[in-house]
């Protein structure tokens, strides 16, 4: 297993391999041969970004068992999806600022994220595996009471794309057997989500390929691959939200009503 990250090494944007405590630095592309510098960075110095720079940030919607039973609405036939404004991307252990529009509910969501290494058009679910570069952790935030506003329109890109709704990260994890892990999200150090990966509708390599027959899809691209049971609303004047994954760490954010 690699951890790849992004970070601010004093105004220069670099990326590298997370090894404990330090970064060995690489220059180049991260999802084409990556060259290794030589260089060496500690956490300490650094302000870790987002670890990719997405085209596009798909987001599921019921894509787990648990969740759709719980809801009382059908497993879909085919994945549900929307889109995310790359506006919307926040670095980890950003200060995430509630709209001045909006002052109704705002919901976490902690998920899975897939990134995309290479070009993926119609792709078979074997090339939608060579397609995966890896995996990282994703706090989907939703303004919830937007979506049902105008009763002829749900309203759901709107929803998710305020500014700083879109923390992902830390890392990008790669060779991750998802069947044994689970998302974990805590808000102020309570934890509320512990739902298993094994239990998605359309996993990964499935839900890939599906994506690719509707878009191309490009390196760095990232899907929220939905939530499951514990979702619920941020409410005190100043949260922190973070979302665990083994192997690839914990996001955490801090949200100010």
């Amino acid at each position: 297993m690699a951890q790849w990250m992004r970070f601010d090494d004093n105004g220069v944007e670099r990326f590298g391999l997370l090894q404990g405590n330090e970064i060995a630095v690489y220059q180049g592309n991260m999802f084409e041969k990556p060259i290794a510098t030589g260089m060496r960075r500690s956490l300490a110095s650094i302000r870790i970004l987002v670890p990719c720079a997405p085209s596009k940030i798909i987001a599921l919607w019921n894509n787990f068992h648990q969740l759709a039973t719980k809801l009382d609405v059908a497993e879909p036939d085919e994945p549900l999806y929307l889109f995310k404004a790359i506006s919307c991307i926040a670095h980890p252990d950003a200060v995430v600022t509630r709209p001045s529009s909006y002052t109704e509910r705002v919901v976490y969501e902690g998920e899975l994220g897939i990134v995309i290494g290479k070009r993926c058009s119609n792709a078979s679910e074997e090339e939608a595996t060579a397609a995966i570069f890896g995996y990282t952790c994703v706090n989907d935030l939703t303004a919830g009471d937007i979506i049902a506003r105008d009763k002829t329109f749900p309203q759901w890109a709107r929803a998710k794309s305020f500014d700083g709704f879109g923390p992902f990260g830390p890392v990008i994890a790669t060779d991750l057997d998802l069947t044994k892990l689970h998302v974990k999200t805590e808000l102020n150090g309570v934890e509320r989500q512990n739902y298993p990966l094994s239990d998605m509708i359309f996993p990964p390599a499935q839900l890939v390929s599906a994506l690719s027959k509707d878009m191309t899809l490009m390196p760095g691209d990232l899907i929220c691959c939905g939530t499951s049971l514990g979702v619920g609303a941020i409410k005190d004047p100043s949260n922190t939200v973070s979302v665990t994954i083994d192997g690839i760490g914990t996001l955490s954010n801090t949200f100010v009503q």
